[in-house]
């Protein structure tokens, strides 16, 4: 249930955080030049409203879309959106939220019924009419259903925010508020459901001549009651911890990154208690002195807060914010003196950083986790691990394959998995740095080593060298030959590398345009359609596809798999290079692939053979042409 809890929220403020800014843009404009703002100008505050009612709904769909149906979905689920903004004056973030995760679905699925049936030479025609008419009936939908039922449910949320605060029980959200930062929902609460109702009370406050403010915008974001919890650990806490907290506190309340005090809670969870009803004091006290922001505060810093203060609220802010670190304190240091106990704090940032990669489905910036200890003399399968099991995993585990089998160890098992399947029979999964930390959780017995690159990892060498001394003493394995699953498949037969898709001598690019060079000839020659291109540049923006030895391999992500349509490569080189990623990595050989199988892996492996070293990559580029490697890389040389 909590996983499922996490997934949705994760959904929700996905499509809400990456236009952030977007929001703190509305908000400043607001704040500073409508009438009863800082610099009233009626030209530029004519910029507010259009902002409101269609910029950020949209961003918010179009945002949506793309998560679910890439590209495509991103677009049908925008022109779906614009039809509920149409049939109200009411601001449609609600309808928003729905309708680009509709639109995704529902091209989505359009993709999945017509793949292998569109005639070749029709798929952008196909393409683009699909997203005109699927989204064109998804707008009219909208007109008449979506968007008046979330009128009625914007009606009912705001109806009970509005009894929440006239009963004077709207500090008891923070019972819930504060255990969820813990749990990561935070974000999911903040941007998926007090920014929208937020944003619909300034915008009512301002049209009836108010101040626009919202106290929704500083429940979660107040950094009052994180302050508290960290300055008690400087006095009640104990050892590191206690070393520790002012700077975490510094951090916390100047950068606004309230995930630094989630340690300091699971080391001693009856602490929540501090921050709960501290935040509890806090907003009792902003709705007593009439505080709110004008707009949402991201993060959620001191700066921020007074920058998203209107005029007349500064007083009863500060005070909430200092109420509630105040509150936060006194419980917390009450609680650790009587309560707390000894904890290890980097066992507890560990748990946070577990916590935090579960919430997002995706790897954190921490040191790289390196798993279970293991036998290694029972070491008997190897598994290489990436984002989709497809490139770059497979061309490092024929690199290790092969110095094993050098090394006269014949008797391991090496294979490629995403990193999401890691088989529980393996006592070795060697992966990306960045991906370290889902591999933990995909196979937690298993021994991680992370590595930069898959091609020429010193860890290689390493791994080598310890697996030949844990069998010295020992008696040797019987010869055998190596498993059938680790061996290099045999050409098919079947060309997947044609002379059309080898370019040559192409002109320095940004990674993101020589990525989709690859794929739109990828496109072109029936391999894909435009869903897995988009899965291309997703995959890349996890972490760079540039592998090492001046090598980029472009493919997609696991979840992009589905708009394959055959197997197929591109070869495309770079002579002068391309600075690649945030390692600035020189790039002068790029290889698209699209692969429904295995069938793929006997050109990736020769392409380690030819590319074992950067200058072995460079003689390849500064002298092949297309029918050298035509004829190296099917195979038929």
């Amino acid at each position: 249930m909590k996983e499922r809890v996490q997934k949705f929220g994760r959904f929700l403020s996905a499509m809400v955080m990456p236009n952030i800014g977007a929001f703190i843009a509305w908000g400043l404009i607001a704040a500073l030049f409508i009438e009863a703002g800082w610099f009233p100008n009626a030209t530029i505050a004519k910029m507010v409203g259009p902002m409101l009612s269609y910029l950020l709904p949209i961003l918010i769909a179009y945002t949506g879309g793309r998560a679910v149906g890439g590209q495509k979905g991103a677009v049908t689920g925008a022109l779906a959106a614009l039809g509920a903004i149409a049939s109200t004056e009411s601001t449609m973030f609600i309808g928003a939220m729905i309708c680009g995760p509709l639109g995704g679905w529902c091209i989505k699925k359009f993709d999945e019924k017509m793949e292998g049936h569109i005639p070749a030479g029709f798929e952008m025609v196909v393409n683009n009419f699909s997203v005109g008419i699927i989204g064109g009936i998804l707008a009219i939908l909208s007109i008449f259903a979506i968007g008046p039922t979330c009128v009625v449910l914007t009606d009912w949320l705001g109806q009970g925010v509005g009894w929440l605060v006239a009963h004077g029980l709207l500090p008891l959200t923070a019972v819930l508020v504060e255990p969820a930062k813990v749990l990561f929902l935070n974000n999911a609460i903040n941007h998926g459901v007090f920014t929208p109702i937020g944003t619909e009370q300034v915008e009512a406050l301002r049209a009836a001549g108010e101040v626009g403010k919202s106290i929704l915008y500083m429940i979660e974001s107040n950094p009052g009651p994180g302050l508290g919890l960290l300055l008690a650990y400087c006095v009640a806490g104990k050892g590191e911890t206690r070393s520790s907290a002012g700077a975490a506190a510094l951090i916390h309340f100047v950068g606004g990154i309230h995930e630094i005090y989630f340690p300091y809670v699971l080391m001693n969870p009856i602490v929540i208690l501090g921050p709960m009803l501290g935040n509890v004091c806090g907003i009792f006290t902003l709705s007593m002195l009439g505080g709110g922001l004008s707009g949402p505060a991201s993060p959620g810093s001191i700066i921020a807060e007074m920058l998203m203060t209107p005029k007349g609220a500064y007083f009863a802010n500060i005070a909430g914010i200092a109420v509630a670190g105040a509150v936060s304190f006194a419980i917390s240091v009450f609680l650790l003196k009587f309560f707390g106990k000894d904890a290890n704090l980097a066992e507890a940032q560990a748990q946070v950083a577990a916590s935090k990669a579960a919430s997002k489905g995706q790897s954190v910036n921490a040191d790289a986790p390196t798993g279970a200890d293991v036998d290694i003399k029972a070491v008997k399968k190897i598994v290489f691990a990436c984002d989709a099991g497809m490139g770059s995993s497979a061309m490092g585990a024929t690199m290790l394959r092969n110095k094993l089998k050098d090394a006269g160890i014949t008797d391991i098992e090496v294979i490629h998995h995403p990193v999401s399947e890691i088989p529980g029979d393996c006592q070795i999964v060697v992966t990306h740095h960045e991906l370290a930390h889902r591999a933990v959780a995909s196979n937690p017995r298993a021994r991680v080593i992370p590595i930069q690159n898959f091609m020429g990892a010193p860890e290689y060498d390493a791994l080598v060298k310890e697996l030949l001394a844990a069998r010295k003493g020992a008696s040797a394995p019987a010869p055998a030959a190596a498993p059938k699953a680790a061996e290099v498949p045999a050409p098919s037969g079947a060309i997947l590398l044609e002379k059309k898709n080898i370019v040559l001598g192409c002109k320095p690019v940004t990674p993101e345009e020589a990525i989709k060079a690859c794929g739109k000839r990828m496109v072109e020659s029936g391999y894909c359609t435009e869903g897995y291109v988009q899965g291309m540049i997703e995959r890349n923006a996890g972490f760079p596809v540039a592998i090492g030895s001046h090598v980029a391999i472009p493919h997609g992500t696991n979840e992009s798999r589905a708009f394959i349509q055959k197997t197929g490569l591109v070869v495309m080189t770079y002579p002068e290079g391309i600075v690649w990623g945030e390692d600035e990595e020189l790039v002068r050989l790029v290889i698209g692939i699209a692969s429904q199988g295995e069938e793929h892996l006997d050109i990736l492996n020769r392409i380690v053979e030819v590319c074992e070293t950067e200058e072995d990559t460079d003689a390849l580029v500064d002298t092949a042409t297309v029918e050298e490697l035509y004829k190296k890389l099917n195979g038929l040389s």
